[in-house]
């Protein structure tokens, strides 16, 4: 008797669950709706963010070309200097006492070279009439040469002097911004010395150097002679500081070093920047947003509608003209924006399914509705965990 009450409780608790499957259950027949995006040719720069250190566009470091006595210091240091300002001024006495005594030897020999020219006219007149003889006249010819000769070099002799008192006042080479003196006033200084006087940098425009791998650099040349990218070098270069705000003066490609690192197998690149607020210092960490080429015609799908599994394998549901998903393989390269960049699986014209991913399996039917700007896709619990995997 308790085993056939047992047996009616259980097909009574049966009956019930099965009716509330019946009416939980979606009608059938019914396709899920999703979202998708058609994807279109569009022009894409692909631009690459590298790592580089800022370097001064021109630096001279001051060296006395003379011994002597520093007398003043004429600048102040940390300042802004121009071309050809005096920096130091040395002792000239001595200089100035060294171009009186040439300007005196000059004035010497072109009396005596006066003196020679008179004669030799003389005794070129007299020549003619038999008074003096051919030798003599020869002579005194041979005597004026020597005299043009002896102002030559005594003129030639107050030049030097005269560029020896100029040395004596220390200018700069260029113009920019100076550092601290290692000298003082008092100080002797010798010509051509090791130790630098002090240094001018100039700032502005200041170079940023940067690195990029040079296999990097191989493909992307590839790419170009294939023609599949346009050559983007005449692009501006965006400048990121160190707190990663961005400098508000943009840069250009200046040149690529000829040459790899061997230790680093990276190349060089030079990137001039336009820097009149000298916000940009010698030294600094900073990153600059070089184009490496531009793509005509460029698949990028949202990152939504790309899926990847755990070996790494990326995916994407596209819907056919009948409304059936298909699942794809693809190929992605990097993101732009919010944005996978695609490089194979994918044409221009395919419906991608961006969201209600987690309703739809291949080959099945569903009704899909175009995503609008104005209604951006939102990734579901289910998709922002397939995403993950990729990360």
């Amino acid at each position: 008797m308790f085993r056939t009450r047992a047996f009616a409780s259980l097909l009574a608790a049966s009956a019930l669950m099965a009716g509330c499957s019946e009416e939980t259950s979606a009608p059938p027949g019914m396709a899920p709706q999703v979202t998708v995006v058609t994807l279109e040719f569009e022009p894409v720069t692909l631009t690459r963010e590298l790592p580089g250190r800022t370097s001064p566009f021109k630096v001279a470091e001051v060296r006395p070309q003379v011994n002597g006595i520093i007398k003043q210091q004429l600048f102040r240091e940390g300042g802004r200097v121009d071309a050809n300002q005096p920096l130091y001024q040395l002792d000239d006495a001595l200089y100035r006492a060294e171009v009186d005594s040439n300007r005196a030897k000059l004035q010497r020999a072109s009396a005596a070279m006066n003196i020679a020219r008179l004669k030799a006219q003389r005794t070129a007149g007299l020549v003619k009439n038999g008074a003096v003889s051919k030798q003599e006249n020869d002579a005194a010819e041979a005597d004026l040469q020597e005299a043009r000769a002896d102002v030559a070099a005594a003129r030639a002799e107050l030049q030097r002097a005269e560029i020896q008192l100029d040395y004596a006042q220390i200018t700069s080479p260029i113009t920019g911004r100076i550092g601290k003196s290692s000298v003082t006033q008092g100080a002797l200084v010798t010509a051509n010395q090791a130790g630098t006087l002090a240094t001018v940098q100039q700032l502005d425009p200041i170079y940023v150097d940067v690195t990029q791998s040079a296999a990097e650099l191989v493909n992307l040349r590839r790419a170009l002679q294939a023609g599949t990218l346009a050559d983007a070098t005449h692009l501006p270069v965006q400048i990121l500081l160190e707190d990663g705000s961005d400098f508000e003066h943009p840069g250009k490609l200046a040149f690529a070093e000829a040459s790899v690192d061997p230790s680093t197998g990276s190349v060089l690149l030079r990137v001039v920047v336009p820097n009149p607020d000298n916000m940009l210092l010698p030294g600094m960490y900073v990153r600059a947003i070089v184009g490496s080429g531009i793509r005509d015609k460029a698949i990028l799908v949202p990152q939504q509608g790309i899926a990847r599994d755990p070996k790494g394998n990326t995916s994407a549901m596209v819907i056919s003209e009948e409304n059936i998903v298909a699942q794809r393989s693809v190929r992605v390269s990097r993101t732009i924006g919010n944005r996978w960049l695609v490089e194979e699986g994918l044409q221009a014209g395919d419906r991608v399914v961006v969201a209600g991913l987690q309703k739809i399996r291949p080959g099945a039917p569903v009704q899909p509705s175009e995503h609008t700007e104005e209604q951006p896709p939102t990734a579901t619990g289910d998709e922002k965990a397939a995403a993950g995997q990729g990360s």
